[in-house]
C-alpha cells in the first residue's frame, strides 16, 4: 500500500534504488539501460562524480536563499555561462524549477513586454497542433496535445493553433523542403491576419518537437521563414527547447542549427540533467530593456527561482558537457543511432519513420508503410512496447496519439550524452528485439 499519489495509481511500480552511468537498477538489482534519460532529462547519466561534488559543496555553504533578498554565486555564474553560449542577444536568464514554469514565465513576459511598450491589445498566442509546452494551465493552453488539453478546456485561456512541421505526413511529394516551409509560414501569416496583427503577442514552437509527436525536426528554412513572418507583424518568437535544448541535438541551443535567434527561449531537462529540479527562461536585450525602462519589475515569481543548489548542480553539468566535449559525441552517436536503426528496422513492415537530431530520435509505427495508416489505437501499441522493453532491460519514452492526439504511436530515444558506440549498438539491439516481439513480422 502506497500513500504516494502516483500519476497512474492503478500501476504498481518497482523501486529505482541505484543509478550508474547509463543504467538504472531496481530493488531486485535488475538493470535497465536508460535510453530515454527518463524524459530526455538524464543527459549525463547517473552518479556523475563532478555534479555530486558540486551539490555537496554548495550544501555545505548555502542550500537556499530567497531571490527577493539575495542573489547567489551559482545563479550568477550559471547565468553568465548561458549568456556566453546563447545565440544572438539572449542575454538575460530567469531561473525556475522546470520546463512548464519556464514556458509560463515566457508567456507572461511576452504579455508584459507589450503592455510596457504601449501595445496592450496584443494578447493572442499562436502555437502548433501536436506540440507540448507543459502541464500548467498557461502552458497547457498554448500546447497542441489534444489528449492532455481536453479535460481542462473550460479552464484554459483561448489559444490558436496552426499546422505542425510534420514532413513525414504533411510534406507533399511535389514539394521541396523549402516550399513546404513556405506553405507553413503562409499558414501562420493567414492566422495572424485573421486575428489582427495588432492583437497577436507571440508564436510559440518547439525547435524539435518532443514527446507529443516523437522528435520531429523542422525542415530546411522553416524556422527562418517563421522568424520573418513574426518580424513582419511585430510578434515575438518564443522557442521551447525544454526537451530539445541543452545539447540534446548536438548544439547547446537547438535553434543554432537552424540559424535562428528567438526573442525568448525556454530550457530545462538537460540544463540540470536531473540532479536538481531547474529550468530557465532566456530573454533578449530588447525585452529586458523594455521591462527595466518601464515598470522596472517583472510581475512574476516562484519561491524556488534561482535556487542555489539547483544552480550549482546545473553549472557543474554544463561544465562537464563542455570539458568532455560531449556535444561532439552527441552528434557522432546520434548519427550512429539512426544509421543502426535504419539497418535493423527499415525492412520491418510496421516501422514507418525514423527521425531526429543528435541523441534525440523518434520511431513512428504504421499499419501500412505505403498508406502510412496508423495502427488501431485500441491496441495501445506504445504501452505494449514500453512493457516489453522494460522486460528486456530497456527504458524508452513511448506515446500514443502521434498524428492527431488519438491516432498514431511512436517511441522516443534520448540516451545520455556519455554513451559509447557499444552502448548505442546495445540500445538498438534491445529495441529491435522488443519491436519484433510486440510486432512479429509475418
Amino acid at each position: 500500500m502506497t500513500h504516494v499519489f502516483h500519476r497512474n495509481p492503478k500501476q504498481q511500480l518497482d523501486f529505482a534504488v541505484r543509478g550508474q552511468g547509463i543504467e538504472l537498477f531496481d530493488q531486485h538489482n535488475r538493470s535497465y539501460i536508460d535510453a530515454s534519460g527518463g524524459a530526455a532529462v538524464s543527459c549525463l547519466g547517473h552518479g556523475h562524480p563532478a555534479v555530486i561534488k558540486a551539490i555537496k559543496q554548495q550544501l555545505d555553504q548555502l542550500a537556499y536563499a530567497h531571490s527577493s533578498f539575495f542573489t547567489t554565486r551559482p545563479a550568477e555564474e550559471l547565468a553568465d555561462f548561458l549568456q556566453q553560449h546563447s545565440p544572438g542577444d539572449l542575454n538575460h536568464v530567469y531561473f525556475v524549477s522546470g520546463g512548464s514554469e519556464a514556458v509560463e514565465a515566457s508567456l507572461k513576459l511576452a504579455r508584459q513586454y507589450f503592455v510596457e511598450i504601449g501595445q496592450p491589445a496584443r494578447k493572442h498566442f499562436i502555437a502548433r497542433r501536436q506540440s507540448y509546452h507543459g502541464n500548467t494551465l498557461g502552458a497547457l493552453a498554448i500546447g497542441g496535445n489534444a489528449w492532455r488539453r481536453e479535460p481542462f478546456l473550460p479552464l484554459l485561456v483561448p489559444a490558436h493553433h496552426v499546422s505542425p512541421c510534420y514532413a513525414y505526413r504533411d510534406q507533399l511529394a511535389t514539394e521541396t523542403e523549402e516550399q513546404y516551409a513556405a506553405r507553413l509560414a503562409d499558414e501562420l501569416e493567414q492566422k495572424i491576419l485573421e486575428l489582427g496583427p495588432e492583437n497577436v503577442a507571440a508564436f510559440v514552437a518547439e525547435t524539435v518537437v518532443g514527446a507529443t509527436a516523437g522528435a520531429l525536426p523542422p525542415v530546411k528554412t522553416y524556422l527562418q521563414r517563421i522568424r520573418q513572418v513574426c518580424d513582419h507583424h511585430g510578434l515575438l518568437l518564443i522557442l521551447d527547447e525544454v526537451m530539445s535544448g541543452m545539447g540534446r541535438t548536438g548544439h547547446l541551443f537547438a535553434c543554432a542549427e537552424d540559424q535562428v535567434v528567438p526573442d525568448i527561449i525556454a530550457i530545462a531537462k538537460g540544463l540540470g540533467a536531473g540532479y536538481q529540479p531547474i529550468g530557465a527562461m532566456v530573454a533578449s536585450d530588447r525585452i529586458y530593456d523594455a521591462i527595466v525602462a518601464g515598470s522596472g519589475f517583472f510581475q512574476h515569481g516562484h519561491t524556488y527561482m534561482g535556487h542555489a543548489t539547483a544552480c550549482a548542480a546545473a553549472l557543474a553539468v554544463q561544465r562537464a558537457i563542455q570539458a568532455d566535449n560531449l556535444l561532439a559525441n552527441v552528434q557522432a552517436r546520434g548519427t550512429q543511432l539512426r544509421a543502426e536503426l535504419h539497418d535493423a528496422l527499415d525492412a520491418h513492415p510496421n516501422v514507418g519513420d525514423i527521425r531526429g537530431r543528435g541523441l534525440f530520435t523518434g520511431i513512428e509505427f504504421v499499419q501500412d508503410k505505403n498508406t502510412k495508416a496508423p495502427i488501431d489505437p485500441k491496441q495501445k501499441l506504445h504501452a505494449l512496447l514500453k512493457t516489453q522493453a522494460m522486460a528486456n532491460g530497456l527504458l524508452m519514452y513511448p506515446s500514443g496519439g502521434t498524428i492527431d492526439g488519438k491516432q498514431g504511436d511512436h517511441v522516443l530515444l534520448a540516451p545520455p550524452f556519455i554513451c559509447t558506440g557499444a552502448d548505442i549498438s546495445e540500445i538498438v539491439n534491445r529495441l529491435t528485439q522488443t519491436i519484433k516481439e510486440v510486432l512479429p513480422q509475418k
